[in-house]
């Protein structure tokens, strides 16, 4: 790639291309033209992209996308439709935070017996642009060499840009870090949840039997995480992410979780990590996933770096340094706890075996531990869901000595 526009053919030199709808352009000034779909107008953001082949309508309604342009590497996006089941949003203020998605083909008639509308009707309704027809493999190398960049993507059907314009927001766009993205995403009340996961024929279900009260504290967290832990034995309460650590208290939980969300941790932390030492100090046993993994590793003294090209997708092999088992994971995060940087009382439980970056810490002296990545999947393996199994003895063994 260049940083020139790749311009269209022209007509009048005999090519029959259609003109093209929409433009992803990078802040160095690189343009990359295709054809539009979705949303019409602008989106910018952190172009990242994704390895994931399945789940799209997951990954494109994961508040810790937010801030971010999606390019998926598997060519065949939107071709099973879109469904009114498989959002994983809980807030509704976090339906738009994906800011863009990029594709290499045209999106197809849906071919799956569950679907209810095209993709392309579903982003328009979601207020999501995307450009078709772009090299995502090419795409895909320059961020691995050059990292994660700002971009504006743009789709206008004259086909008609102010393409300076365009360059001039995407170089001035600040980039995430030092952004706290998830006022944006979190619930902005408190409220429970029983619905535990989708079983053939019957699709969703209702949790009959508790055990233990877990609040989950909602950075961005999704669906499948809450039904996981309905699904354990747990009544589960969620409250927002600013909520006090005596509001928690007061709900004399058993456990608390601490879900994924996005932006910049260390700009989250500023008022979640005060909340978090408090539970910690009260011995409550504490469960943390994602930017809630990055929560306990800089409420305990650690912290956090941005990463060049991030992990993003479902096939990241990751080692459980306690079992010497590898497992496939679910990744999505743009930062990631510096191990060099954690207290002696933080034991390093997990790794990615891609790159060798932290992924999962266990205190030594309290009943908290954490992990990097989505241990929930949708989209993704199973490998991990025994970590709702570990919560749970966890929170068991607290009660059977208390």
């Amino acid at each position: 790639m260049t940083q020139e526009q790749a311009h269209a053919p022209n007509p009048a030199e005999g090519w029959n291309e259609p003109k093209p709808t929409a433009l992803l352009v990078l802040a160095d000034g690189t343009v990359l033209e295709g054809m539009g779909l979705g949303a019409i107008g602008e989106g910018v953001g952190e172009v990242c992209f994704n390895t994931a082949i399945t789940g799209y309508e997951e990954i494109l309604t994961d508040p810790s996308y937010t801030g971010q342009i999606i390019t998926f590497t598997f060519p065949h996006v939107g071709n099973v439709g879109t469904n009114e089941e498989d959002i994983e949003t809980v807030s509704m203020a976090a339906s738009s935070g994906v800011r863009g998605v990029v594709l290499r083909t045209s999106v197809t008639e849906p071919s799956n017996y569950r679907a209810t509308r095209h993709l392309d009707q579903w982003l328009k309704a979601r207020g999501i642009a995307g450009i078709s027809g772009i090299d995502t493999r090419a795409l895909t190398a320059l961020i691995r060499e050059g990292g994660m960049p700002n971009a504006v993507i743009a789709h206008s059907p004259d086909g008609v840009f102010d393409i300076e314009a365009l360059k001039a927001k995407a170089r001035d766009w600040p980039g995430l870090e030092g952004m706290d993205l998830v006022p944006g995403v979190t619930s902005m009340q408190r409220f429970t949840w029983d619905e535990t996961p989708w079983e053939w024929p019957e699709g969703y279900g209702r949790q009959t039997d508790t055990r233990f009260h877990v609040v989950a504290i909602d950075y961005g967290v999704k669906r499948n995480i809450l039904r996981l832990m309905a699904q354990a034995g747990c009544k589960v309460t969620v409250v927002p992410a600013t909520t006090p650590a005596e509001d928690i208290l007061a709900l004399a939980p058993d456990g608390v979780f601490l879900s994924n969300g996005p932006g910049d941790p260390a700009a989250t932390g500023e008022y979640a990590v005060p909340v978090i030492r408090e539970l910690i100090a009260k011995d409550i046993p504490t469960f943390g996933i994602c930017l809630g993994h990055q929560m306990i590793g800089l409420a305990v003294g650690g912290r956090t770096l941005k990463m060049h090209q991030g992990h993003h997708g479902a096939n990241h092999p990751v080692k459980d340094l306690t079992t010497g088992k590898v497992e496939i994971t679910s990744m999505n995060h743009g930062f990631a706890v510096d191990r060099d940087s954690l207290p002696a009382n933080a034991t390093e439980t997990h790794v990615s075996l891609f790159d060798g970056s932290n992924a999962g810490i266990a205190l030594t002296d309290k009943p908290v531990f954490s992990v990097q990545y989505h241990p929930e999947a949708s989209p993704g393996p199973r490998d991990s869901h025994y970590l709702f199994a570990r919560f749970v003895d966890m929170m068991a063994k607290k009660k059977a000595a208390a």
